[in-house]
């Protein structure tokens, strides 16, 4: 039975392509409510793979994946639209609409759920406050920063009220600083909304910043995980040394 602090959990979860390609091998964790889980791996390690699964994008070929209790392979296309309102993303490529403002990028989750208009206004001021860009609103994606069109992804991920946050290489894209400042904020509001932020990153470092726990994937397969500390400073796989840059023993 799956525990109730237990927000998300894969059980024994494989993934295969038709192209014979297995990005997830037999995968088993848990992700507890109200935690910041980092899943660490160099490319084509499966993380992008095991982040899709969780919001429905992708099927397990083999294998159960449950969000809050409920099996993702239980439900019809109703339930996935959602269980897709509960689970908000962000990505390395921002994702955002060019032709539309910074409000109207926002609104967009808010729109596709039948929001009213009033009701949509007052969470976007609230949203785009929230993320330090209240006075962007009207701006266009192409006149911001990368940290400012992250920022706008992570208001327009947050519109629906989620309770889990995606994050797919959010920040590989910006420069220290600014990558700096956008964790702090996904740090934020991992502790104050109790957002459950699943992060995928080859960055050893973002997971330090903003994880308390982490996984380890290598080839598809699960090969360490539990406490961001544990892991790292008792590191006993290969993979896990590479990506700290120690040497295998």
């Amino acid at each position: 039975m799956t525990d109730i602090s237990t927000l998300i959990e894969f059980e024994s979860v494989s993934k295969r392509f038709p192209d014979g390609t297995r990005a997830l091998d037999d995968v088993s964790l848990s992700v507890p409510s109200g935690s910041a889980f980092g899943v660490i791996g160099r490319s084509g390690a499966g993380k992008s793979t095991l982040l899709r699964l969780i919001n429905g994008l992708e099927r397990p070929s083999d294998g159960e994946v449950r969000v809050g209790g409920t099996a993702l392979s239980g439900l019809d296309e109703a339930g996935f639209q959602t269980l897709r309102r509960r689970v908000g993303m962000i990505f390395q490529s921002f994702g955002l609409l060019t032709a539309r403002t910074v409000a109207d990028n926002v609104a967009l989750p808010l729109e596709l759920a039948g929001v009213a208009q009033a009701a949509r206004e007052d969470r976007v001021t609230e949203l785009l406050e929230r993320v330090g860009l209240s006075d962007k609103a009207g701006a266009h994606p192409s006149r911001l920063s990368g940290g400012q069109r992250q920022r706008v992804g992570i208001a327009r991920a947050l519109a629906t009220r989620p309770d889990i946050l995606l994050c797919d290489e959010a920040t590989s894209a910006l420069d220290p600083e600014t990558t700096r400042s956008v964790l702090t904020l996904l740090g934020e509001l991992n502790r104050e909304l109790g957002l459950t932020i699943v992060l995928i990153t080859h960055e050893m470092s973002v997971v330090r910043a903003v994880c308390d726990r982490v996984a380890v994937l290598d080839h598809g397969r699960l090969v360490e995980t539990g406490p961001v500390e544990a892991v790292f400073d008792a590191a006993s796989h290969e993979a896990t040394l590479r990506l700290l840059g120690e040497p295998a023993t």
